[in-house]
């Protein structure tokens, strides 16, 4: 008999999950995507955690693994018939505004090359010399080429997902999902009973968890992000990674997305701020003049989640194993998103998983309220 599947966030963990699932027949699967604020379709990132200079080493192990999963990803999604990757291993390069802070990121990168090769090779650039990588770049900033680094589209990502997921027999639902108890899911007036849950709802994990008397460390953050079209020969521009949070990421047909805000203590909010937009294109245009006459082409908004200390957690809930949660992933969310959600559902299959994930329990960071 099959076994049913509930999982509720169409975002990137759930989605990963669901595809990967719906490849055996021994499950129903239904995906319930309520389709708003969701993170990953209002984003765009650059897949490069080796250069991050966080100290948090749980968050760099996941995010370094993830990265490396990225290829299988994608040749997963070839076979099932996406032969236009959302992912594109370009190179990454991160600036450093004094030669002090470039000679210690390249000592940590090269440092960790040695037990993360998808790093690739490492070329370090000074002054205008990057402009061999991009001629339209007037900077004296200097910068570190990793080439392994990569860019996706998130929304396209989603969308291959998803696509496959149905494709393999899946069910996907549109609307917003709640849980009438630890093994049914209301949906409208429908009722799903389930033999295995996954909640991937990000920031809105909170309000499923609760009503069943748990309390969930988890909020939300807006992040923003615009685009600009150019006549710049952009499809192999490496990524840029400016002295701050602004990233400059080249797409084809000379698309340029920059950004994206990290906005605390907004809420759900989903408005347009024309001043942090003007920002983060003005910031933009430093590195590249350019971008100051082109006019915005559109803006993306959306929520990510992250907990108190920004740190992730996924894994099953202490006392309803068969519940699954994901969330805190904040923006490095489409970096490792793919990889919890893979985790996820080889557990599920009861499939071999290598990774340790006991780092990231939810036992911190979700409570059952006496």
């Amino acid at each position: 008999m099959k076994k049913d599947i509930v999982i509720i966030g169409g975002g990137i963990v759930g989605s990963t999950a669901a595809f990967y699932l719906s490849q055996k027949q021994e499950f129903l699967i239904t995906l319930i995507d309520e389709g708003i604020g969701t993170a990953t379709r209002a984003a765009a990132g650059i897949i490069c955690p080796w250069l991050s200079q966080r100290r948090n080493q749980d968050w760099y192990k996941l995010t370094s693994e993830s990265a490396a999963f990225y290829p299988l990803l994608m040749m997963d999604l070839e076979k099932a018939g996406f032969s236009e990757s959302a992912y594109k291993q370009t190179g990454t390069l991160v600036f450093k505004n004094k030669d002090k802070l470039l000679q210690k990121l390249e000592k940590i990168a090269l440092d960790r090359r040695e037990n993360a090769p998808t790093i690739g090779q490492l070329s370090l650039f000074t002054g205008q010399t990057v402009q061999q990588l991009i001629p339209q770049l007037s900077t004296d900033q200097g910068a570190i080429l990793a080439s392994g680094g990569g860019r996706v589209d998130g929304n396209k990502l989603l969308e291959h997902l998803q696509t496959a997921f149905v494709k393999n027999g899946g069910l996907l639902l549109k609307g917003k999902a709640n849980l009438i108890d630890t093994h049914t899911v209301s949906l409208r007036e429908q009722v799903l009973k389930a033999d295995q849950i996954i909640l991937a709802a990000g920031a809105w994990l909170p309000n499923l968890l609760t009503p069943l008397g748990y309390s969930v460390d988890v909020r939300p953050q807006k992040g923003q992000l615009l685009e600009v079209e150019t006549d710049f020969a952009t499809e192999d521009w490496p990524g840029c990674m400016l002295h701050g949070e602004i990233d400059i990421l080249p797409f084809e047909n000379g698309k340029l997305v920059i950004g994206a805000s990290h906005e605390d203590d907004i809420g759900y909010d989903l408005n347009l701020d024309t001043e942090i937009i003007s920002h983060m294109k003005k910031t933009a245009a430093e590195f590249i003049p350019q971008i100051a006459e082109l006019p915005i082409s559109a803006t993306r908004i959306g929520t990510r989640a992250y907990t108190s200390d920004y740190a992730p957690f996924y894994g099953n809930l202490s006392d309803q194993s068969h519940i699954w949660v994901a969330s805190g992933l904040g923006s490095s969310g489409l970096t490792s998103g793919p990889f919890i959600g893979w985790q996820i559902a080889q557990e599920i299959q009861q499939l071999e998983n290598e990774f340790d994930r006991q780092a990231y329990s939810p036992d911190k960071y979700i409570k059952k309220i006496d």
